[in-house]
């Protein structure tokens, strides 16, 4: 190896050689970089400065080596499946056509990866396509998500800091049992210890996360999805109740999970549970709903409800002046 290569260089030359030598010892490091043991055990130093982790074991069979995820298997695209992958992308994250986004960068590595031929495709596709913006997701921080997934996957009851919607805070340990990606938003399903119930966070309204010591079991038949549906309609600030005079199977189809949990009440059924936004309830979920019903709670649902019933009235009365001036706009919950 030349004498006169760079600290930067000697270093690279580092990481090539415990990418190529998975077990080389200091001594045969040494020699391939052409310094001293104590000057090859000072460049792996600078990599694991620079957050690559090298692991290192002694006797006879030590030596050092790459931690995991440092070192990728080879990956071949076929022209199909890159522009499958910025397609895929560019679908759940519009903002990557820019190279400036996070995950605008990190496909902006991938495309140069690729084969010439391949990735002039790819280049081309995330350049002139076009993206718009779901107005309904929600990106939340990846270092939250990345502790949550953790917590998930060691089974460490966490404590979450969480804001409400209207703005409301607080602090709830929980076991969190999954993170479920759900119409552009990601979600924490979990136990919480501080209502004694199972709960959905939503994981971009998740302030802070703090491990705890605690362990947890999450129930051995857990459909994590399922949960989720089932549960969205509960635990909201305002509580709902409907009542349908037809059967459940017929009313069933137009019912959502989140809209709560219907069951048969003499012969028509019942529909209950909560939300944190009554008026989007009555506007974009009640308002589809083809059959007959009646809002019996809670107030604020009625109230949203009424409002939406004077709206309609208005829209076909004669006299102009009924009509509302500035109606309000829905919201996501």
């Amino acid at each position: 190896m030349p004498a006169d290569l760079s600290p930067t260089a000697r270093a690279l030359r580092t990481l090539e050689t415990l990418q190529a030598r998975p077990g080389v010892t200091a001594g045969e490091l040494a020699a391939c970089l052409g310094v001293t043991e104590r000057a090859a055990r000072r460049y792996v130093g600078i990599l694991r400065e620079a957050g690559i982790p090298v692991e290192s074991a002694r006797g006879p069979y030590g030596g050092y080596r790459l931690g995991r995820g440092t070192r990728l298997p080879p990956v071949a695209f076929t022209e199909p499946e890159a522009l499958g992958l910025v397609m895929a992308v560019l679908d759940g994250q519009p903002a990557a056509v820019d190279a400036d986004d996070l995950v605008g960068a990190a496909l902006s590595k991938v495309i140069r990866a690729l084969p010439e031929s391949v990735g002039r495709q790819a280049a081309a596709l995330r350049e002139h396509a076009s993206a718009a913006p779901d107005l309904c997701s929600a990106r939340p921080d990846p270092a939250t998500t990345g502790a949550l997934v953790a917590a998930v996957a060691g089974r460490r009851r966490l404590a979450v800091t969480y804001r409400s919607e209207s703005g409301d805070e607080w602090e709830a340990d929980v076991d969190p049992w999954a993170v479920v990606v759900r119409h552009g938003r990601w979600y924490l399903l979990c136990h919480s210890h501080r209502a004694g119930a199972i709960r959905t966070y939503r994981v971009d309204r998740i302030r802070g996360v703090r491990p705890t010591t605690h362990t947890f079991e999450p129930p051995g038949d857990l459909d994590p999805v399922a949960a989720l549906e089932e549960n969205l309609g509960t635990g909201w600030k305002f509580p709902t109740r409907v009542v349908f005079d037809a059967p459940p199977a017929e009313v069933a189809p137009w019912i959502r999970p989140p809209m709560g949990r219907l069951e048969p009440l003499g012969d028509g059924c019942v529909l209950t549970g909560s939300t944190s936004n009554p008026t989007m309830y009555a506007q974009e979920w009640l308002a589809c709903v083809p059959l007959a019903f009646r809002v019996e709670g809670g107030p604020e649902l009625r109230a949203a409800a009424a409002a939406l019933a004077s709206r309609f009235a208005a829209a076909v009365a004669d006299d102009p002046a009924r009509r509302p001036t500035e109606p309000a706009a829905p919201t996501a919950p």
